[in-house]
């Protein structure tokens, strides 16, 4: 309720600065975004996606989750769109990965190939 007693409208998702808009049909609610679980898989101990929901931002959110797939990594990649908890990473332009809780790339959409060769640096 706003002072004058009358409801606020909901607002829709940020646009990305990826260039999209963000549709809030594609906004994912993340458990635990907020820390890492702290369980290693080969070296890495979480994988998230940070965005707003638009298309980059989900296509970037496929290809990590393939890379994970790709090498056995038995780990769930996160995807957050809630611009409080992405903005903590500091994080100013989107598509981001993060990596045990350390933004490893940020505003642009890597290949599975190149997701994979970052978590290769990793393991």
């Amino acid at each position: 309720m706003s002072l004058f007693g009358k409801k606020k409208e909901e607002t829709k998702a940020p646009a990305c600065y990826c260039g999209g808009a963000a549709p809030a049909s594609e906004a994912t609610e993340v458990k635990g975004a907020s820390g890492c679980c702290g369980k290693t898989v080969d070296g890495i101990c979480c994988v998230k996606v940070l965005g707003a929901g638009c298309k980059s931002c989900h296509e970037q959110y496929e290809n990590a989750k393939q890379a994970a797939g790709n090498m056995g990594l038995d780990l769930e990649v996160e995807y957050i769109t809630d611009m409080e908890k992405v903005m903590a990473y500091g994080v100013m332009s989107m598509p981001a990965i993060v990596v045990n809780e350390r933004v490893v790339s940020m505003g642009k959409v890597l290949k599975a190939a190149d997701v994979e060769k970052l978590l290769k640096k990793i393991i």
